[in-house]
């Protein structure tokens, strides 16, 4: 007992290190690149650019990761093919829409009324591949011990990932922007990128609707109560499968939306597009608390924050050369420290030993 004891002080006291040795490394480069002006030199306007660009990032990570936070509410499992949920809606709704309607010209002459059809095909391919891989993949295994559902998510990931490339090809394909939305808007005096803009409002107003569907409705009480004990649940005469189907549904929709959002920003979508965003929602799920919506949104929103300003602040004033190809080294050094300290997230609750 004694021994083992002074394993788990040992760890402990490792642990807090590390943390402390973190926390240094980042106040050291932040103060050497404030007050020092270590690295290149930014104007205010850059670093306001840099935040919106970070704000804007992170809306997209919040959409994405809210599919991850709904299914792991409901079936405390991590979805691992989520990313490839957001991916089949971008891929197909540019393939089969945006790309039509661009030629035509009907984009750039109606831009929300083409950008509202290309969301509405991704939405219903990404609901459409969501709802086969639950009922095909995961629903028989949702007595099986954890492990099992998990591997499976893998392997749908990648089944997924090569449907669509043999699908529509390897190669990427550019997504087409209406001529309206190129170019900036002025603000309050501060010029934005349209899309930025257009990105973050259409997510402020999914997260609304989001919000107001799993409170209000009796469909999100139904979400609600299978979440916090599916038994009961389905004694209380809740359809325990249809209520997970349609939290399938309603995460696809998230990313399909975000699929969308994705190609104006980036102007492209191939068929591993999936896998990176997924990786990065996740660990902004985790760090928001998963299970928990605003959690998820606030950890997304953060995270871009942070992949935006970390490297050109502090990753800069530790004198790294390259400090801006760095960002996914800070996402991921995230997701190991909240999974070393705080497991349950900024604002996730401490599931009990039954739940968890």
């Amino acid at each position: 007992m004694s021994q083992r004891f002074k394993d788990i002080v040992w760890i402990g006291l490792f642990l807090w290190e590390f943390r402390a040795v973190i926390i240094v490394l980042v106040i050291y480069g932040t103060v050497a690149k404030l007050f020092f002006g270590v690295g290149n030199e930014y104007t205010l306007e850059t670093w306001i650019d840099s935040f919106i660009s970070g704000l804007s990032q992170g809306s997209l990570y919040a959409l994405i990761a809210l599919g991850y936070t709904m299914v792991y509410g409901v079936l405390f499992m991590i979805n691992f093919a989520h990313g490839e949920f957001f991916m089949s809606g971008a891929i197909t709704s540019t393939v089969l829409v945006a790309a039509y309607l661009s030629a035509s010209g009907f984009l750039d002459e109606r831009p929300f009324m083409g950008l509202f059809l290309i969301t509405l095909v991704s939405i219903l391919t990404s609901i459409v591949v969501s709802l086969l891989t639950e009922r095909i993949a995961y629903r028989p295994l949702r007595r099986a011990p954890r492990l099992v559902p998990l591997i499976t998510a893998i392997g749908a990931s990648f089944f997924w990932q090569y449907f669509f490339r043999g699908l529509f090809g390897s190669a990427l394909v550019p997504f087409p922007v209406p001529e309206p939305l190129q170019g900036r808007w002025v603000i309050f005096g501060l010029e934005f990128l349209r899309t930025r803009v257009v990105v973050m409002v259409t997510t402020l107003l999914v997260l609304i609707f989001l919000y107001l569907f799993i409170q209000r409705t009796k469909t999100g009480k139904a979400i609600r109560a299978v979440a916090e004990d599916k038994d009961v649940a389905a004694l209380m005469g809740i359809n325990v499968d249809r209520t997970i189907s349609i939290t399938f549904a309603l995460g696809a929709a998230m990313a399909g939306i975000a699929g969308v959002l994705w190609g104006l920003v980036f102007r492209q979508v191939h068929f591993f597009m999936g896998f990176v965003p997924g990786i990065k929602a996740f660990t902004a799920a985790v760090f928001g608390g998963i299970g928990s919506i605003p959690g998820a949104a606030l950890g997304g929103v953060l995270l871009g924050i942070i992949e935006a300003v970390g490297p050109p602040l502090f990753l800069e004033g530790l004198g790294l050369s390259g400090a801006h190809q760095l960002k996914d080294v800070i996402a991921f050094t995230m997701l190991v420290l909240i999974l070393i300290f705080r497991p349950q997230g900024l604002i996730g609750e401490k599931l009990a030993e039954k739940k968890a």
